[in-house]
């Protein structure tokens, strides 16, 4: 089974989106991700929940955690989402960068276009991996 860690810094709204898009058209058989950050806020932004619940998908009961050892063990890739320097490294991993502006504190309508290209970004990489749900 592919692992994949989508890390941010604060887990709140980018890694969140892109481990919810990632884990609802993956073949669940063969494919799981989670989020994680170097420095977790405290929830996930409220205009990430709100475009995201009208994409379908509820990220209420998301919290942000702390990127680990002991969470990248069983990984295999880890996407970082356009932290720049604080973007984690993990030794072992194979290693992608998405550079995706952080959408804490933009007005909807932006946060849907960052929204837009994280779910794009996720279908090309379960189709480059071979992993995309035969329902989708």
């Amino acid at each position: 089974m592919l692992r994949v860690i989508f890390a941010c810094v604060h887990n709140a709204g980018r890694s969140q989106m892109a481990a919810a898009f990632f884990n609802q058209l993956a073949d669940p058989q063969r494919a799981e991700a989670i989020s994680a950050g170097t420095e977790p806020g405290l929830r996930v932004h409220s205009e990430v929940l709100e475009v995201m619940h009208e994409a379908g998908l509820d990220l209420s009961a998301a919290k942000p955690q702390k990127l680990t050892e002991e969470l990248a063990r069983d990984a295999q890739l880890l996407i970082t989402m356009g932290c720049g320097d604080k973007c984690p490294y993990v030794p072992g991993l194979r290693r992608d960068d998405w550079p995706l502006r952080d959408p804490k504190g933009l007005p909807l309508e932006e946060v849907k276009l960052i929204r837009g290209e994280i779910r794009d970004r996720v279908r090309a990489l379960l189709i480059e991996e071979s992993l995309l749900s035969l329902s989708q």
